[in-house]
């Protein structure tokens, strides 16, 4: 005759048994769950912090400047000497800086009373990293292939600045007497990353489409 106590037993390596294949069946869900799903990003050829840098500085550049001596006038933008990296963005952030200034923007040469060349003297982006740790290294495995071993960064830095350098030169289309000359106009920005014992990781910008917090304060 089963005892009380042998019965419990019983009940208990049963239970046992049934917990531990019901736990390994959630288990194997679960890596197969994550195996399975997975979001694939498409990225660009360049990054998003690239883009940014490098309007925002050309934005700068044209930010300041005093074009008042061509409102009202007839503008034709002339932009054959104007060559350079994100040169679209920078021609567009010209031409609204001429049109904020009450210009009369002209689709045609003959149609201008004053001709305004525009010319780059650079638009580009610096970056540097420093890291202070082991590097990731890359190391010959036999018959299995190179193997390579994960970066241990005490402190790295990842560091971007971008500028950008832009002059206008305005004459009359009739005659060639000048009317106006920028000079040199300059912007920059930057964006810095910092990352200390792998798990501290903070940024320094001045572009607010880069910062999370500046954004947040965009919102309120």
């Amino acid at each position: 005759m089963e005892t009380p106590l042998a019965k419990a037993g019983g009940v208990f390596k049963d239970w046992g048994m049934k917990g531990a294949w019901k736990s390994g069946l959630i288990l194997a869900v679960g890596i197969l769950w994550v195996g399975c799903h997975a979001t694939k990003v498409t990225e660009p050829q360049r990054s998003v912090t690239e883009q940014f840098l490098l309007s925002s500085a050309a934005e700068r550049a044209v930010a300041q400047v005093d074009l008042s001596v061509l409102k009202g006038r007839k503008v034709f933008v002339q932009e054959r000497y104007f060559k350079g990296y994100d040169e679209a963005f920078a021609i567009g952030a010209i031409r609204e800086r001429i049109s904020k200034a009450e210009a009369l923007m002209m689709g045609q040469e003959a149609a201008a009373d004053v001709i305004v060349e525009i010319r780059s003297g650079g638009l580009g982006l610096d970056t540097r990293e420093s890291l202070f740790g082991i590097p990731a290294l890359s190391m010959p495995i036999p018959l299995t292939g190179p193997v390579s071993t994960p970066e241990i960064a005490l402190y790295k830095s990842a560091m971007a600045d971008s500028a950008g350098k832009f002059a206008l030169f305005a004459y009359e289309r009739v005659s060639g007497e000048h009317v106006h000359s920028t000079g040199p106009m300059a912007g920059t920005a930057f964006f810095h990353h910092y990352r200390f014992l792998g798990l501290l990781n903070w940024r320094s910008t001045d572009v607010p489409e880069l910062d999370p917090k500046l954004r947040k304060r965009q919102r309120k």
